[in-house]
């Protein structure tokens, strides 16, 4: 027969509270009593009370749920990620708590699903469109968030770790241009919803995903700063934040005849496919085509990159400790992180014949 905490008690003649207590309450108990107790569990082959059920006693399942895109694979291959992830991941087993990975569909009524069977203490933004209809069921939880994209998405009762997101690329944006280059292109993932790597026409205020327009409308503060007409900015959307799509949409600024000076990237994997697709042309980074990133990810100074660093290891950190013990001062739960420019071989003086 399998053996219970009644089985226990039983055995040492101690109330079946008393043998609870050993796992859930040892502190009530002397380490004498604590000892006798589980000497007697190992014996009989008691494993423990169920996890299950004493979740449902106490309300707590230690589990913090993090919700991506319908991208799940992101938390594994996307450096930026996978940065953060190990910053939260640290916060969390530090307080005995757990990460689970929730994959958000595009299929509102499936996202919807996923938060309402979430067994979780606490929920992490990573990346969701502040749009989509499960955020007003995670607000329905009542349970501790945290976001990290738009401060204002959730309203005042969420923690927030982020950056300036505008102000940052602004910063890259004034480089380049402060560099001389006025044939600029910017190579951005999620401008559209389609999918589809390509030259696309679209105003920066109406761009739905926060990261992606706010990065954006840097950009542009910078050029209409020092001149530059938007409307002379070639903008392409990549179909994903992969390095093969950063070299798919580079071609748009590349192969043509006012070939681009400067291509501004809203990722350092964008940025990348960006400098494998000037290799194969034939063309040299911070000569021939000066090029930007965002986010500094170890491949980024390898590859010489200049781009914004944020601080991701510390983010998700932050992030995990404002849920799992967050400050009383609420002000001290909305926190915006500071980042640096970080210029290198990848940029370099427009050497290029003006136009008229």
């Amino acid at each position: 027969m399998k053996a219970t905490l009644q089985t226990i008690a039983d055995e040492l003649g101690v109330s079946r509270s008393t043998v609870s207590n050993a796992y859930s309450r040892p502190d009530q108990l002397s380490p004498e009593l604590r000892a006798r107790i589980l000497s007697a569990a190992q014996r009989l082959g008691y494993a423990g009370p169920n996890p299950t059920a004493r979740s449902l006693r106490s309300g707590k399942v230690n589990a913090i749920g993090v919700l991506l895109t319908d991208n799940l694979s992101m938390a594994f291959t996307d450096p930026y990620a996978v940065a953060y992830l190990r910053g939260l991941a640290e916060a969390a087993s530090a307080r005995e708590t757990s990460l689970l990975l929730l994959n958000l569909p595009k299929d509102e009524a499936a996202g919807r699903r996923v938060i309402s069977n979430a067994a979780v203490d606490a929920f992490c933004l990573y990346c969701v469109p502040d749009w989509h209809s499960a955020l007003e069921l995670v607000r329905s939880r009542g349970v501790p968030v945290v976001i990290g994209e738009d401060p204002q998405a959730f309203g005042p009762e969420a923690s927030y770790v982020g950056i300036d997101e505008r102000a940052a690329a602004r910063r890259l944006g004034e480089h380049i241009v402060n560099l001389g280059h006025r044939d600029i292109a910017v190579v951005a993932h999620w401008i559209v919803d389609d999918g589809v790597t390509t030259q696309v026409h679209a105003d920066p205020d109406d761009l739905r995903y926060y990261v992606t327009g706010e990065r954006v409308r840097g950009f542009r503060d910078a050029a209409l700063a020092a001149g530059v007409p938007w409307e002379r900015v070639v903008l392409i959307n990549a179909a994903g934040n992969q390095r093969e799509e950063g070299a798919q949409a580079a071609a748009h600024a590349l192969d043509r005849l006012d070939r681009a000076t400067a291509i501004l990237c809203t990722s350092d994997v964008l940025a990348l496919g960006v400098l494998d697709a000037l290799r194969v042309r034939g063309l040299q980074a911070g000569r021939d085509v000066s090029v930007t990133g965002f986010d500094d990810i170890p491949e980024a100074e390898a590859a010489g990159l200049t781009t914004i660093r944020q601080p991701s290891v510390e983010r998700g950190r932050l992030a995990g400790e404002l849920l799992l013990d967050p400050p009383e001062d609420p002000a001290l739960r909305r926190l915006t992180l500071p980042v640096s420019l970080v210029v290198r071989s990848t940029t370099g003086p427009n050497t290029a014949k003006e136009k008229s």
